[in-house]
């Protein structure tokens, strides 16, 4: 156990060199930045792949994620914005790898627009949700506005899910389901440019 620690570690720190070049480059571009947060599992490469039509790494397995993947959402009207998954939340990380693992989400410092994304049929959603948002308060990310998405309802009770939506002001969707992905564009897209919903009205 140890030694897959030590490599993890190592394989981080490597992966945060190229980091700062990146978030240098996006920020100089202007284009809104969405990151997508989550614990692990929650289906952050699947929605990642789904809304970019990309081939993001998705695998059930713990740091199957360990670099941050940016890629280009298109909307109407000919906008973008830079859409980025990251490293799954897990609980009772060793104290050497949860530093590296804060490091690897610095990267969201510079999102205008987080999407908390959380399993709903997992039975310990509520949980895992208290242990992403309070990773989330530990490195100061409190200022960003969040997004609660509710992900798999497919696989949970329609009334339980319908009443977590209202209850946290949240959405659901089924990301292997791209049917159910528009609610989701249409909310981001409201959030990233409401000026121009401000000019329609």
């Amino acid at each position: 156990m140890q030694d897959k620690i030590s490599h993890l570690e190592k394989q981080l720190k490597h992966l945060s060199r190229g980091r700062l070049e990146r978030r240098r480059s996006r920020r100089e571009s202007g284009v809104p930045i969405i990151s997508v947060v989550g614990y692990t599992n929650a289906g952050k490469s699947t929605l990642l792949n789904a809304l970019t039509k990309s081939e993001t790494k998705v695998e059930n397995l713990l740091f199957a994620t360990l670099d941050t993947a940016s890629r280009r959402l298109r909307f109407p009207r000919e906008r973008d914005a830079v859409i980025t998954d990251t490293v799954g939340f897990i609980r009772h990380l060793p104290e050497d790898l949860l530093k590296a693992f804060k490091a690897t989400l610095e990267e969201m410092q510079d999102a205008d627009l987080l999407i908390h994304l959380v399993d709903v049929s997992n039975p310990n959603f509520e949980k895992q949700m208290k242990i992403v948002e309070d990773v989330l308060s530990e490195i100061g990310l409190d200022a960003i506005e969040r997004l609660l998405v509710f992900n798999k309802e497919d696989m949970a009770d329609p009334d339980i899910v319908k009443n977590l939506c209202r209850r946290h002001n949240a959405i659901s969707i089924s990301a292997i389901h791209t049917g159910t992905l528009g609610k989701l564009l249409n909310v981001l897209e409201k959030k990233l440019w409401p000026e121009e919903r401000l000019e329609l009205s």
